[in-house]
This record gives C-alpha cells, structure tokens and sequence, in this order.
C-alpha cells in the first residue's frame, strides 16, 4: 500500500506539516526559556477565550447582516461579491488589533519613553489603508464583473 493511499494525501504535504510541528515545538521550547511564560500562556488562553466567544460571534453576525443585505443578482452568479468586502475588513481589523492602543492613543506615556515618537497618525494611517484596502477591492471587482459573460435572466 502506497504512502499517499494510506496517508490521503501527497507525502510533501506530511513532510510539511512535520517541519510545521517542529518549528512550533522550537518556538514553545525558546518562549518557555524567557522571562514571563505564564503571562505569554495566560495571553494565548484570553486571546482564544475572546476570539472564541467575543469575536467569531461577533464578526459572523456581521457577516451574515451584510451578506442577508447585498442583493442577489444573477448575472453574475459565481463573483462571490461578499469577499470583495471581506478581505478588505479582515486586513482592516486585523491592522486595528494589532495596533489598537496607538490608534486609540491609549499608550502614550510608553510609545513615546519606549520610541521618542508620537501615536498621532496612527489613526489617520489606519483609515488610509482601509480606504486604499476597499478602494482597490472595489476596483477588482469591477474588473472580475467586465469579465464575467453575463448571462440573460429567464
């Protein structure tokens, strides 16, 4: 019996994900060597508790308003035209996690000791590239729409 028969899948996909695992294994043995393993600990399990329970519910019922709101067209039926505001959300919120307490201006005392720079255009660089992020998502689509054959609607 072949490895791909028994396994289900190519065998460098095996390969992969044991060189995946062994990287995770070195990356927890080196961050369990630092100062501060129980707070690094203690913030995975509050970030998967307020992912989990706060922000999946939360952004699946976004999704769910949103996708229920844009109307159906069949003339471009495979467009899939929901994921030309998703990705641009996503990159948005995730650049607002990321860098929440300077776009907030919430850690000024201690960006400004640490760096010597001020948080003011985190805010406004923030609503930039979530400009640029749907203004090139909506340009894309426009494109994939001229693209599509339209079919007549019965």
């Amino acid at each position: 019996m072949s490895l791909r028969r028994s396994y289900g899948a190519h065998p460098l996909h095996l390969i992969s994900l044991i060189a995946c695992f062994a990287l995770a294994g070195y990356a927890f043995l080196q961050a369990s060597k630092g100062p501060l393993p129980v707070r690094m600990a203690l913030w995975f399990v509050g970030a998967l508790i307020a992912h989990d329970l706060v922000l999946f519910p939360l952004y699946a019922l976004i999704d769910r308003t949103v996708s229920g709101a844009l109307p159906r067209r069949r003339r471009l039926p495979s467009l899939g035209g929901i994921n030309y505001l998703r990705v641009p959300a996503l990159l948005s919120g995730l650049l607002f996690l990321m860098f929440f307490p300077l776009i907030l201006r919430r850690s000024e005392g201690a960006y400004g000791a640490a760096s010597g720079l001020d948080q003011s255009p985190y805010l406004a660089r923030w609503l930039l590239l979530t400009g640029i992020a749907f203004a090139a998502s909506a340009v894309l689509f426009v494109i994939a729409a001229r693209r599509t054959p339209t079919r007549p609607t019965a």
